[in-house]
Parts: structure tokens; sequence; C-alpha cells
């Protein structure tokens, strides 16, 4: 900018000399405008309604806009996403909480390597996503990612509002899904089935349970392990619903309901569990979906 046009020109508007003073003076306030802890303030108001978990929301969530999120450390590292432990607080009062931020990861990274069939029939409206997706590209990477956060939110949303023991999903921003933290306050994560031996006679019903209340719904998870179930407090808990199918809809549905009860009762049958049958599952999850 030409010197002589720094300052205004004399007239209604014009800086006088106590003006120019108190602005060269004042600091820069564009460096201030982050936390005054923590890593960045909450993200809670930058999701609309509609992409923020069921009403109403749990006591324990802090939705206060000066809250502040502090990263804690990663909690689990994938091929599709990495799943970061988050403080979400209010500074100078006991509101806090624990919440898992599953982060989809960008396009330069390998992304999904089992998506074509889970993809199937999700198409968008413009021919040119569709095309991108289809072609992996840089692009359609990134439209990939948005589709699995979004297809993930909107299960764990669902399957709240069904009673299911999923973690509440508090709220979808990009490609990010923060979601409550399944583990104990200290924030130790829950233990993933595959590492627990006691009471699973008791974890084996819960399941089939779980799994019956989804068949009624027409859906699978469609790579449901004893990997992708937590078990907290006596409880078994759902994760990582990205991929969850349509059974009717899905011209392969039916195998992906088959591969859900294979896994599961196989696992369940090798630690002793005399009432875990594969076929017999598989039977009744078809039965329940109106597809025997």
């Amino acid at each position: 900018m030409p010197k002589h046009s720094q300052h205004r020109r004399r007239g209604k508007y014009a800086l006088d000399a106590d003006d120019i003073e108190w602005l060269e003076s004042t600091p820069e306030t564009s460096a201030d405008d982050g936390p005054p802890e923590g890593d960045r303030w909450s993200t809670w108001d930058q999701s609309t309604p509609t992409e923020r978990g069921p009403q109403p929301y749990p006591s324990w969530l802090v939705t206060e806009l000066a809250a502040v999120d502090t990263e804690l450390g990663i909690l689990k590292t994938g091929k599709e996403a990495d799943v970061h432990l988050i403080s979400r607080g209010v500074p100078g009062t006991d509101r806090v909480c624990l919440l898992a931020a599953k982060r989809y990861r960008s396009s330069e990274h390998r992304l999904f390597h089992r998506d074509a069939g889970y993809l199937e029939g999700r198409t968008t409206r413009e021919s040119r996503m569709n095309r991108a997706m289809a072609n992996r590209t840089a692009f359609g990477k990134q439209v990939i990612a948005g589709q699995w956060a979004v297809a993930e939110f909107g299960a764990l949303c669902r399957l709240r509002k069904l009673g299911l023991p999923v973690p509440y999903p508090v709220q979808i921003v990009g490609t990010e899904i923060l979601q409550e933290f399944v583990g104990t306050s200290d924030g130790y994560a829950a233990p993933r089935l595959a590492n627990v031996s006691e009471d699973l006679d008791e974890l084996w019903k819960q399941l089939v349970e779980a799994m019956v209340t989804l068949a009624r719904e027409g859906l699978a998870h469609g790579d449901l392990s004893a990997y992708n179930l937590l078990v907290h407090e006596g409880g078994l808990v759902i994760i990582d619903l990205p991929q969850i199918v349509d059974v009717i809809a899905h011209p392969a549905g039916r195998s992906f309901l088959d591969r859900d009860a294979r896994n599961v009762a196989t696992w369940f049958a090798a630690k002793g569990v005399t009432a875990a049958d594969p076929d017999a599952l598989s039977a009744l999850l078809h039965r329940e979906a109106g597809m025997s």
C-alpha cells in the first residue's frame, strides 16, 4: 500500500492522533485467537443439529462453547482411520469429559482396503464424484472418506436410538467423528473382547441379542469380530461401524450376515462357549431379517 494511503483522509471517519497512537500500541490479536489452554476450542458449534448425537444430550457431555479440546494420545491406529483420546472441558471448572475422536485418513494415505463391496450402491448425484470414487483419485478418496464418516455417524445414531450398546455419537465435523470414550475416567480404554476370558457365556448372550436386534432392522455390522467389540463394566459395546450393511437392499447382504455370525460364533466356541454355533446363529439371523 502506498505510504500516503496508510492514513485515512480527513472527514467523518478520520483518525485523530490519539486513535493512531492507541492502534500502534495495541498488540496484534490474530495470534491470540486460540484457547487459554488445550489444543483447540471445542468444535461443538461447528456441527449442525443434524450432525450431533440424539437428544437429550447426556449429562456428562460438555457442550459449553467456552470448552477446549486437549489431545491426550492415540487410542488406536488403522488403515482407514486413527482414534485419538480427547479431553473436552471448560477451563477453571469441573466440567470435563473424555471423547474418542475417530479421524478418517486424508487422501494421501491408503484408504479403505475393503471398500468395494461395502460401497456398492453408495453413489452421489454428481457424476464427477462417482467417477472420482470409482477411479480412486485423490479427490475420490476424499469423497469416500467423507462417505464413510457420515455412514458411521449415522449408524451410531440409529443404533443408539434402538437401544443397542454403542458409544454415544457426540458429533461429526468433516471426516472426524467424536464419540463417547468407553473406558475409565482416567483414560484407560475398555479391553477388546479378544483380550477377555471371563463371563463369556453372559457376553455371548448379550451379543446374540444385539445381533438379533440388528437383523430385525435389516442390518448387519459387516465386519464383526472379537476385535471390534469392547467389554466395559460387564457389558459388550459394539464399535467400528462405517461398513454397516442393509442386508435386504445389498446384493450380498446374506453373505455379510453369515460372515458376522461365523466370525463371532467361531471365536466364542473356541473359548468353550457351548451355545455358540455358527450355523445356528446364521439361521436365527436369517429368520429375524425375514430372509429364511
